[in-house]
């Protein structure tokens, strides 16, 4: 995958099963939890991670959401969040 999809998608999931069933996180989280270098080259990672989510969203391994409601990934402007599903 052309923007490093699967350690992205590893990525996601891992921040998640670290956080409480029902928490969420912020694209900007994975962004910056696997971007190497300390500057602001964790910027450059949100679209891509905004892809990896609405991959594993399609799979069904995790919701995207904005203000606690889940969304389309694809049709979603502004800030998102990435959870777990309700079980």
């Amino acid at each position: 995958m052309p923007d490093g999809g699967r350690s992205l998608e590893d990525a996601i999931l891992d921040l998640l099963d670290r956080r409480a069933p029902g928490a969420s996180v912020c694209p900007s989280d994975v962004a910056r939890a696997v971007h190497r270098g300390e500057d602001e080259g964790w910027r450059e990672l949100m679209e891509p991670v905004r892809r990896a989510a609405a991959r594993l969203a399609a799979d069904g391994r995790v919701e995207v959401t904005q203000h606690g409601s889940p969304v389309d990934p694809a049709a979603a402007r502004g800030p998102v969040r990435i959870r777990r599903p309700a079980r």
